[in-house]
C-alpha cells in the first residue's frame, strides 16, 4: 500500500515543524540533493527520533533494525542497486507478490512507484536507519555489474584526466565510457566505507581476485574476469604515477583521492607474479586517525605510567610490536600529547603517514641519500627537543638515536620485537654497548591489536564451572563468569567483530633493570624483574578486556598469548 503523503507535509500537519522551517529545508534540499528528513534534522528543526515516533504512531509504519534482520544478498538484489542507493532502500522480506522494503524515507511517493515498477511487486515500506541501509548495501552488493555488457576488449584507461582524483565528482561521460575506471573507483570507495586498511588485487589463472583487509583479516569481496586484470592494474599505476610499461619489476607509488568528502592517501605497491602483476593498496584515512592517547585502549594505570614517561626531558622510549600493530598511531598520539609551542619536535619517517600540525616531519629518500641514519644526523643539528625516528632498522640508526637520547633529547622510535622484555636484547644484538642502552632507554611499550566485539550483535554467555578458559582467565570455578561474543550481523559483515583496540604492556627501566642490562641478562630475566615490579604484560591486559566484554577469549588466544610456564593454552571446549 503506497502512502500518498510527503514527509514535510506530514511533519507540518503533526506540528513537528513550521511552514518556514519546511520551506528552508526544501530550499537546502534542492541545492544539495539530500533527503528532506536529513536536512531537517541537520538544521535542528526536528529530532530523528521524533520523526520515527510520529511515523510509527500516526501511520503505523514499523521501524526495523537491518542488523537484526540480516537480509541475504539474493533478497537485497531484488531492488536494482541504482534505485537502492538513490532511495536508500533495502528489500528485507518477500511473500508472494508483496515485497517489504526498509527505507530511510518511507513516505517518498516517487520512490515507492519506482520500486514497484522495477520489481513488479506490491511494496510494503518499513522504516530503517540510513546508516544501516548504507552498511547493508556496501556489504552485500558486489561491483560485478560494472563489467556487465562489455565486449571483452581491454579499455583505454588513459583517456580520463582526473586531476586530484576526486572520486566523488567523476564526470558522467567518463564513467559511461570507462568501466575499468569506474571499477577501480568503486573498489576504493567500498574499501573506505568498509574501514579497510589494504586492498589486494591478485591475478589468478582465470580471474582477478579482490580482497579487503578489515580489522586485520582479509576477506574476498569479488572475482573479476581475467581480461580486466591488465587494464585495472594500468589504471592504478596511472593514478599513482608509476610506469605502466614496466611489468617485470616491483614498483611503488602514492596518490591522494577524495572519497565521501574526505581525503584518503593511497600507497600502491605492485609485484610481478606468475599470473601477472599483483597490486596492494594501503589506505591511510586521516579521518580515522586517533590522535588522543585516551582513545587508544590504555587502562588507567598504564596510561598514567606512560604519560609520566613521555614528560621526561630526555631519554629513549620505544614502541614495539609486529607490522600492523598500531605503533605509528601510538607515536602520533604521543607527539600530539606533548606538542607545545615551546618544543621543537622533528620526525623522520618512511613514509610520512599523517601530517601533524606544528611538527616538522621528514620523509626518507634513499635514492637521494636521505636515510634514517643520515637524516637523524642532520636533525640533531636543528636544535630539536623531541625526535621521532619511524623505525630503528640498523645498528647505525640505533647508535645515533641512543647517543641523542643520552645528550639531552627525548627520542621516540619503534622496533619489531615480540614483547617489551625482548627489546633490550635486540638492541644489544645490534651491537649497542650495554652502558649506552642502560643510560638511554627509559621505557619500552609493546602492543598488539585485538578485534572488538560488534556492538549490534553482542551476546553474553556463561562459562560452566569446569571450563578450561576459567583457569586461563584466573576465575575460580565457584564464581560466575560471563563473557561476550558477536553472533554476526550485517553491520559487522557477519564476523562478530567491528573495529580494533590495542592491548599493551609497559616496561619502565628502573635501577634493577639497568643493572640487568649491564649484566647482559636474558629476556626472561627482564620479564621477571618487570613483573615483580608490577608490570601488566600483554596477556594480562588482554584478559582484562575479555572480562570487560570488549573483546573475546578467542582474540586473547590469537593475539596476546605468551607461552610462559603454564604449558600450552587450552582450546575452547577442551576438558
Amino acid at each position: 500500500m503506497a502512502i500518498r503523503k510527503e514527509l514535510g507535509e506530514f511533519l507540518l500537519e503533526n506540528n513537528l515543524i513550521t511552514r518556514s522551517q519546511l520551506n528552508e529545508a526544501r530550499r537546502i534540499q534542492r541545492e544539495t540533493g539530500q533527503r528532506l528528513g536529513r536536512v531537517l534534522v541537520s538544521l535542528g528543526h526536528v529530532r530523528e527520533q521524533d520523526i520515527v515516533n510520529a511515523l510509527e504512531f500516526h501511520l503505523g509504519i514499523a521501524r526495523v533494525s537491518l542488523y537484526d534482520l540480516a537480509p541475504d544478498s539474493d533478497l537485497v538484489r531484488i531492488v536494482p542497486e541504482t534505485l537502492a542507493r538513490r532511495y536508500k532502500a533495502v528489500a528485507v522480506k518477500k511473500e508472494g507478490n508483496k515485497l517489504t522494503v526498509a527505507m530511510a524515507d518511507p513516505l517518498n511517493i516517487m520512490a515507492l512507484d519506482d520500486l514497484r515498477a522495477a520489481t513488479g511487486c506490491e511494496i510494503v515500506p518499513v522504516l530503517a536507519d540510513e546508516a544501516e541501509i548504507d552498511t547493508v548495501l556496501d556489504n552485500l552488493l558486489s561491483m560485478s555489474e560494472l563489467f556487465a555488457g562489455t565486449n571483452g576488449e581491454e579499455e583505454d584507461t588513459t583517456v580520463l584526466e582526473m586531476g586530484r582524483f576526486d572520486l566523488d565528482d567523476l564526470p558522467e561521460t567518463a564513467v559511461e565510457a570507462a568501466p575499468v575506471v569506474r571499477a577501480v573507483n568503486s573498489i576504493i570507495q567500498q574499501a573506505v566505507k568498509s574501514r579497510a586498511s589494504d586492498v589486494h588485487l591478485e591475478p589468478q589463472e582465470k580471474s582477478l581476485r579482490v580482497r579487503l583487509r578489515v580489522d586485520g583479516f582479509l576477506r574476498d569481496i569479488m572475482s573479476i574476469p581475467r581480461r580486466f586484470h591488465a587494464p585495472m592494474i594500468s589504471r592504478i599505476k596511472i593514478m599513482a604515477e608509476m610506469d605502466i610499461a614496466e611489468r617485470r619489476v616491483p614498483q611503488d607509488g602514492r596518490v591522494r583521492v577524495r572519497v565521501g568528502g574526505k581525503e584518503v592517501d593511497l600507497r600502491v605497491s605492485t609485484l610481478p607474479t606468475i599470473f601477472g602483476e599483483k597490486a596492494v593498496i594501503r589506505l591511510l584515512d586521516k579521518s580515522q586517525m586517533l590522535l588522543r592517547l585516551e582513545d587508544l585502549g590504555f587502562n588507567d594505570e598504564l596510561l598514567a605510567g606512560y604519560r609520566s614517561l613521555i614528560r621526561r626531558p630526555y631519554g629513549m622510549i620505544l614502541v614495539t610490536g609486529p607490522t600492523g600493530s598500531g605503533k605509528t598511531t601510538t607515536l602520533y598520539a604521543t607527539l600530539n600529547a606533548i606538542n607545545t609551542v615551546e618544543k621543537n619536535i622533528i620526525t623522520i619517517e618512511d613514509p610520512v603517514e599523517y601530517v601533524l600540525p606544528g611538527i616538522n616531519q621528514i620523509q626518507i629518500n634513499p635514492k637521494a641519500g636521505l636515510t634514517f641514519a643520515s637524516g637523524l644526523r642532520s636533525i640533531l643539528r636543528q636544535d630539536p627537543d623531541v625526535v621521532m625516528v619511524g623505525e630503528i632498522r640498523d645498528s647505525e640508526t640505533a647508535d645515533i638515536a641512543i647517543r641523542a637520547a643520552t645528550t639531552g633529547h627525548l627520542v621516540f622510535s619503534t622496533l619489531h620485537t615480540n614483547d617489551a622484555a625482548g627489546t633490550v636484547g635486540r638492541l644489544l644484538d645490534m651491537g649497542m654497548e650495554p652502558f649506552l642502552v642502560a643510560s638511554s632507554v627509559v621505557g619500552v611499550m609493546a602492543q598488539r591489536l585485538v578485534r572488538v566485539v560488534c556492538p549490534h550483535c553482542k551476546t553474553a554467555y556463561e562459562l560452566p564451572p569446569g571450563a578450561p578458559e576459567r583457569a586461563f582467565l584466573g576465575v575460580p570455578a565457584g564464581e560466575n563468569l560471563t563473557l561476550f561474543k558477536g553472533s554476526g550481523c550485517s553491520f559487522c559483515n557477519r564476523t562478530g567483530y567491528h573495529g580494533r583496540v590495542a592491548v599493551h604492556e609497559l616496561m619502565t627501566v628502573t635501577g634493577k633493570i639497568r643493572d640487568a642490562i649491564l649484566g647482559k641478562a636474558s629476556a626472561d630475566d627482564f620479564q621477571a624483574i618487570a613483573k615483580a615490579q608490577g608490570m601488566r604484560n600483554l596477556r594480562d591486559d588482554a584478559q582484562g578486556k575479555v572480562l570487560a566484554g570488549i573483546t573475546t577469549f578467542e582474540e586473547l588466544m590469537r593475539v596476546a598469548y605468551l607461552e610462559e610456564n603454564e604449558g600450552k593454552p587450552p582450546a575452547a571446549g577442551e576438558e
